[in-house]
């Protein structure tokens, strides 16, 4: 088990004082079999109500609605939690391909089975198809080559614009963000009858600059597949791990446009400017950060 502290800054400043709506933040993780949520803050930088509830997909939710115009917002999410080991070990691979869900765990993954894209130039069937094994691979050994040749096959880079490409851009381009290759996976296995979906978090990593690790010290986005008999796992394409102790999941949702850690209104327009910093280090016994 490994205790780790999170700190994440988000910060908007505008061209001048304007007015706010309601904001909605995502940045509290759920106890799971592998993460326990120890302590859990949030400094704001204006008052104002907050209420917390739970959206469709039952990610914990922070509708903040700022008081009083302001040139700046400003939030800072503190989390402590514990990180267990979760390795993806399975004695008895998975049914082979194609796969099939029984009918109850159908009626619920249905949302995460339809494809949420369209491929009208064939570019996913395309590039699926040189990726194809035997008829009869274990679905598990597939997910896990498919999750490495995306690692291996495209060019990660960071890009300032917001938002997601589409994976036919993706796939065009050979390269993109951790979102980019979470959606391209998510979006080609879909295609093939698997349910998965988007996930949101951080990543850690003991040595970032040392170990290759890509797309730490921000926020992270994967891959989340469901197996029979063995649920949701998780597969970063960006990294080429699979159910990684690295991984510290907030929420998924079906699309990446669900998954914005933090989005609201404003009543007027204006410049802004966003800078955004996360901080994730590893707790010791003294509960003080341990350098990598």
């Amino acid at each position: 088990m490994s205790r780790l502290r999170i700190r994440h800054e988000t910060l908007y400043t505008y061209a001048r004082p304007i007015g706010f709506g309601p904001w909605k933040l995502l940045m509290r993780p759920l106890d799971t079999h592998a993460i326990r949520l120890v302590e859990a803050s949030l400094e704001l930088s204006a008052a104002g109500p907050v209420r917390w509830t739970y959206d469709a997909y039952g990610n914990s939710i922070c509708i903040f609605t700022p008081r009083g115009p302001s040139d700046r917002l400003r939030v800072v999410n503190h989390l402590l939690i514990d990180r267990y080991p979760a390795p993806l070990a399975v004695d008895n691979p998975q049914s082979a391909l194609p796969l099939v869900y029984d009918v109850a765990d159908r009626a619920v993954l249905d949302p995460f089975i339809a494809p949420a894209t369209a491929d009208r130039d064939a570019d996913y069937l395309d590039w699926l198809r040189d990726r194809m094994g035997p008829a009869d691979e274990p679905a598990l050994d597939f997910l896990q080559r498919l999750n490495s040749a995306i690692h291996v096959g495209f060019t990660y880079g960071t890009r300032d614009e917001q938002g997601t490409q589409s994976p036919s851009q993706t796939i065009q381009r050979g390269q993109g963000t951790c979102r980019d290759f979470a959606w391209l996976m998510i979006e080609s296995l879909r295609r093939l009858g698997f349910a998965a979906r988007f996930a949101t978090g951080y990543l850690y990593s003991p040595r970032i600059a040392a170990s290759g690790i890509r797309g730490a010290g921000a926020t992270h986005a994967w891959c989340e597949v469901f197996l029979p008999d063995l649920g949701w796992i998780e597969f970063d394409p960006t990294n080429g791990l699979a159910e990684s102790e690295h991984l510290i999941r907030v929420a998924t949702t079906r699309t990446p446009a669900e998954a914005s850690i933090m989005n609201g209104m404003v009543t007027e327009q204006a410049e802004c400017n966003l800078k955004v910093a996360v901080d994730v280090d590893l707790v010791g016994p003294d509960g003080l950060n341990v350098a990598a």
